[in-house]
């Protein structure tokens, strides 16, 4: 099967939670990378299982740092294609999860970058507390009055985090919608630990303030 089928399929259209126990986890990565080993000595199909695992959560964190589902689709899939054709560098006692997701992350950074957006907020002020309560956008139609007005709130704040300076921004969505810890998203971007916290805490009070705003 050509590689480049597996991408005429559609990504999911839904924003959805995407979220595992520890021993659902566990037994994913072990598929992974079982998976991988099979890539590797060229079965291609093995891959198209791979792409089923993780297109949507990279359709996800796409959406969520772009704001437009066409470019968000565009980038998924090729965060799969680069996968695919530098999978034998992947070093398989690291994560794959975090391999693939840095991919993605450093093709919106690029796609960011080429926008250049001309607003930006300001990264002191103080605050305490984290963005978790409207953290993911549920995936269910015909909803009651009250998780319509939440689900207004999430894209409302949705809307804010596009306005934040880009490196605000990667941070605040691999740590508080894609709920990556810190190590994650440290190894992720391959920046510093200390580098990570100053991020999420001057990101999260530069949304605090826009939100104030409104």
């Amino acid at each position: 099967m050509n590689i480049l089928l597996l991408f005429l399929k559609p990504f999911q259209e839904k924003i959805v939670k995407i979220t595992y126990r520890t021993g659902r986890r566990g037994k994913m990565e072990a598929i992974v990378d079982r998976k991988i080993k099979q890539v590797m000595k060229g079965d291609q199909n093995a891959f198209n299982d791979i792409v089923e695992l993780y297109k949507d959560k990279v359709f996800q964190i796409c959406f969520r740092m772009i704001g437009s589902r066409t470019e968000a689709e565009d980038l998924a899939q090729e965060t799969f294609i680069r996968a695919y054709i530098h999978i034998k560098s992947f070093k398989q006692e690291r994560k794959f999860s975090s391999w693939l997701y840095r991919i993605a992350t450093n093709l919106c950074i690029d796609r960011i970058r080429k926008k250049k957006p001309d607003f930006y907020l300001d990264a002191e002020i103080s605050g305490t507390e984290g963005l978790t309560l409207y953290s993911t956008v549920p995936a269910e139609e015909n909803l009651p009055d009250m998780q319509v007005e939440t689900l207004e709130m999430q894209e409302m704040i949705q809307r804010e985090i596009l306005k934040l300076p880009e490196k605000y921004r990667i941070i605040i969505v691999l740590k508080y919608i894609e709920e990556l810890s810190l190590n994650e998203i440290s190894e992720m971007l391959d920046i510093p630990l200390g580098t990570v916290k100053t991020r999420i805490h001057r990101g999260r009070e530069a949304l605090r303030k826009q939100l104030g705003r409104l």
